[in-house]
């Protein structure tokens, strides 16, 4: 039998919802495991559960961070696994959800100690990625680390600096240290559950919930973050999106535009997590309509 359950997809594939329907039919509590809904304030565009929702059902790592502050994927399991375990210490069931796949990778196998980067040498390689653009990073990393360069899409410009940033501290490429035994944030066992759509129907959903993103009041919301001070070079600000809309804001493009870009980033996120989750051999896949509670209840009694 699983210990807790682990609803995984793309964005906009309707895992927050039936988290929701589930943790009512079974008096579960939902445990999030999206990378920006930490941040305060930042909560249309990050499709974060509603007051009304959180009100329904207990939410844990909504709401921690201040938009300035970073967030690591150790960070989220070492958070993660204690939440598990006080949930499960009321006689609670945890439903972990989130698109996070490094976050909850971690949670899973734990990180490879890899070594520690100098600042010194981040900032040598973001000048690097500057003057010479990521292609070129992208040759260098196939160069070196011609494993990890297969892994990674060819878009992904944060990790393919941190491939590099631990190759050159160490002499040793990244997938070798990824290599290295691993042990789980949690020893609690997860039952995993991937919610699937065909692209068309997803790339609806994804045009659609930006609308009502609008309609809910985004960009008012990133008016007032800006309003306040909030600097648009914060990490709360790397969700997608924000930086689209904190130039509607600004007057330098139209709504329009700024719509148009985040369905563009927002599809592209989606196809690197489905990629990412695929990797997964033991997530159960369903299509959201045959989701239904009782079914995925079952699979966690019977795992």
């Amino acid at each position: 039998m699983a210990d807790y359950l682990v609803l995984v997809g793309a964005t906009a594939s309707g895992k927050s919802g039936l988290a929701l329907r589930l943790a009512e039919a079974i008096g579960g509590e939902v445990v999030n495991a999206d990378a920006f809904q930490v941040y305060r304030g930042f909560d249309i565009g990050t499709a974060k559960p509603t007051r009304e929702e959180r009100e329904r059902v207990p939410h844990h790592l909504l709401d921690i961070l201040e938009p300035g502050e970073e967030f690591s994927a150790g960070a989220f399991a070492r958070r993660a696994a204690e939440a598990l375990e006080r949930i499960r210490s009321r006689g609670s069931t945890p439903i972990v959800v989130g698109g996070s796949g490094f976050y909850l990778e971690t949670l899973w196998r734990g990180l490879a100690p890899l070594p520690d980067v100098p600042r010194e040498l981040r900032e040598r390689w973001r000048s690097r990625l500057e003057r010479e653009g990521l292609a070129a990073l992208r040759r260098e990393l196939e160069r070196v680390d011609p494993a990890t360069a297969a892994r990674l899409a060819l878009g992904d410009t944060q990790r393919t600096l941190r491939a590099l940033e631990v190759e050159s501290i160490s002499g040793r490429p990244l997938s070798s240290w990824l290599a290295v035994e691993r042990r789980p944030a949690s020893p609690l066992t997860p039952l995993k559950v991937g919610l699937t759509l065909s692209r068309a129907v997803l790339y609806d959903r994804i045009r659609v919930r930006l609308r009502r993103m609008v309609e809910r009041g985004w960009v008012e919301e990133v008016e007032g973050l800006l309003g306040r001070g909030i600097d648009p070079s914060r990490p709360a600000f790397r969700a997608i999106g924000y930086q689209d809309v904190a130039r509607v804001v600004r007057g330098e493009i139209d709504l329009e535009s700024a719509l148009a870009g985040a369905e563009r980033d927002t599809r592209r996120y989606a196809k690197r997590q489905r990629t990412w989750f695929r990797r997964e051999v033991d997530i159960k896949w369903l299509d959201p309509g045959d989701a239904k509670p009782e079914v995925v209840v079952a699979g966690l009694r019977e795992g």
